[in-house]
């Protein structure tokens, strides 16, 4: 009998919507466990984040209009169609040396995490907004508005878990985003936008690179037309570097080295993506 030919899948990036691949032309292999090739992984270069920023600020105006309620209910049409590719998330994770047991806790409480800030979409505002005491004739309110564009370095520990945890609250209050995936295990992130692409996500809302956090960074952190940056690295040289660049702008920059992503969902998540927008209004008026 002959032979079949085993093909090997490139994964491609998600940008605007689409699965384009690399402009360099670049590839990086993944390794299973054993030392055995899985697949082959586009490298993102600088030119492939300035696209998927370009198309995540095209989104931005029509995301944050959506009412509340819409981009909850966006997600949470997301955690369906994840529910349906459960097996496929497991076997990845599996494939990657995750035992069992844990890449099932990892699934499953992605799928809650998902859930869980389609909820808060439509009430974190009436947590955090306030009415604030004034002395004229002046009604004074504060409200936590969108940010923009927020650039995330997913965390490499719960590959799958640590990118939704991210993600979700910042699209949660009208962000767009542009998250470069976990170097070490990018099978998940991949997946995950073919996810999104089959839900109701608009296209540039989430954008989704793979590649080398060490060179792509820089690129995150200078760029003007990002307002907020999330890392979730630990390198002392990559945080210095990551904080000189984002004072160009006056980017919003969040730290999370955590250990575990599991117990770790908050609407404080969200309020770290927002700006609070304060308005005076003339009483009587």
């Amino acid at each position: 009998m002959k032979k079949n030919l085993n093909i090997q899948k490139t994964h491609k990036l998600y940008i605007n919507g689409k699965f384009p691949r690399t402009e360099s032309g670049r590839y990086f292999p993944v390794h299973d466990s054993d030392g055995k090739l899985v697949a082959n992984v586009c490298r993102a270069s600088r030119k492939d984040f300035r696209e998927a920023v370009k198309a995540a600020r095209n989104a931005a105006s029509s995301w944050s209009s959506r009412t509340a309620y819409n981009r909850g209910q966006i997600l949470y049409r997301t955690a369906e169609i994840l529910e349906g590719r459960k097996e496929r998330f497991l076997e990845e994770l599996v494939t990657m040396g995750m035992k069992r047991k844990n890449a099932e806790k990892e699934v499953e409480t992605s799928l809650d995490r998902l859930v869980y800030y389609a909820g808060w979409t439509d009430k974190y505002q009436q947590i955090f907004s306030s009415v604030n005491p004034v002395s004229s004739s002046h009604y004074n309110f504060s409200v936590p508005e969108y940010q923009g564009i927020i650039a995330i370095i997913a965390p490499e520990n719960n590959p799958l878990l640590g990118l939704i945890s991210l993600i979700s609250p910042a699209i949660a209050s009208g962000n767009t985003v542009v998250c470069l995936g976990a170097q070490k295990s990018p099978l998940s992130s991949i997946s995950f936008a073919e996810v999104l692409h089959a839900s109701d996500v608009p296209a540039g809302v989430v954008n989704i690179l793979t590649g080398f956090s060490s060179e792509l960074s820089g690129h995150f952190s200078s760029h003007m037309d990002v307002n907020g940056i999330v890392c979730c690295q630990d390198h002392e040289d990559l945080i210095k570097s990551i904080q000189e660049n984002a004072a160009e702008n006056v980017k919003r920059v969040h730290y999370y080295n955590e250990t575990s992503w599991m117990d770790l969902q908050s609407p404080y998540f969200i309020l770290d993506h927002t700006e609070i927008k304060t308005t005076w209004h003339p009483v009587g008026s």
